[in-house]
C-alpha cells in the first residue's frame, strides 16, 4: 500500500496559478497509475486528471483541460498538478490517488485504491 501526501495548496486570485505536489512512499511508485480528484463543499468528489506509470499517457476532465497539467517524477516519487488560469469554481480540496491497475483500466472506471488526505485550494474572484 502506497502512502500519499499532498502539498502546495493555498489561496490565489482568479487567473492565477498553483502547483500541487503529491509525494508517495515506497519503492514501487513507478508501477502506479496516479490521479488527482477534488471535492468542493456540498458537492461530490470529482475526477480531475490521471497519468500512467511512465508519464506517457494522461487524461483530463473537460472542466480543466487546457488549464491543468498532470506530470510525475518517478525518481522523486512525486506527482504534480500544475493549475493555470484558475477560476473560483476550482475551489476545492484536492486529493491525489494511486492504483496498480493499468492506466486504461483505471481511467475507464476512475477507481483508485489509495488516497491522500488532500490540500485546500481556494480561488478568490
Amino acid at each position: 500500500q502506497v502512502q500519499l501526501g499532498e502539498s502546495g495548496g493555498g489561496l490565489v486570485q482568479a487567473g492565477g496559478s498553483l502547483r500541487l505536489s503529491c509525494a508517495a512512499s515506497g519503492r514501487t511508485f513507478n508501477s502506479y497509475t496516479m490521479g488527482w480528484f477534488r471535492q468542493a463543499p456540498g458537492k461530490e468528489r470529482e475526477f480531475v486528471a490521471a497519468i500512467s506509470w511512465s508519464g506517457g499517457n494522461t487524461y483530463y476532465a473537460e472542466s480543466v483541460k487546457g488549464r491543468f497539467t498532470i506530470s510525475r517524477d518517478n525518481a522523486k516519487n512525486t506527482v504534480y498538478l500544475q493549475m493555470n488560469s484558475l477560476k473560483p469554481e476550482d475551489t476545492a480540496v484536492y486529493c491525489c490517488a494511486a492504483d496498480l491497475a493499468p492506466f486504461d483500466t483505471v481511467v475507464a472506471g476512475l477507481s483508485f485504491g489509495s488516497w491522500g488526505q488532500g490540500t485546500q485550494v481556494t480561488v478568490s474572484s
